[in-house]
């Protein structure tokens, strides 16, 4: 034990650095267990191709022209909350919401939980994920 402490005096920068992303990691868990309400690549293929979800991309018309999911529907997120309203037939299929990352899709996904939809999944890594794991994107 002793020298745990003089281990932690000698590198208090190592020892600070690791309890900020251990909390980190630990906050994150919290607020989303078990990735609820994210989906990967693959876990949004099956979706797509199984229960029909829709795509939403979030990112700036430039990007999306760029490439982007097949039958991927464009809404920005600059004016997405203004857009809802074109969404409200799609209430009842899964939702997949995609930008770049996946972190400003994780706002559109909340903005939609609190319109009221239910099946709404956020996919981690964004279009750089799926492109990672090889799927196809178009321009079309």
């Amino acid at each position: 034990m002793d020298q745990l402490i003089e281990f932690a005096g000698n590198h208090l920068l190592l020892v600070t650095a690791f309890i900020v992303i251990l909390a980190l990691l630990t906050w994150n868990l919290i607020a989303n267990p078990g990735g609820k309400g994210s989906v990967d690549a693959s876990g949004a293929t099956n979706m797509i191709n199984r229960e029909n979800a829709l795509v939403i991309d979030v990112r700036p018309m430039a990007d999306f022209n760029k490439g982007h999911i097949v039958d991927a529907m464009n809404i920005p997120m600059n004016g997405f909350k203004n857009q809802l309203g074109q969404l409200e037939k799609h209430k009842d299929r899964p939702i997949v919401v995609n930008c770049r990352s996946g972190n400003q899709s994780q706002a559109a996904c909340k903005t939609l939980r609190d319109a009221g939809f239910e099946k709404v999944y956020n996919l981690r890594g964004g279009i750089m994920g799926w492109q990672a794991a090889n799927l196809p994107v178009t321009r079309k």
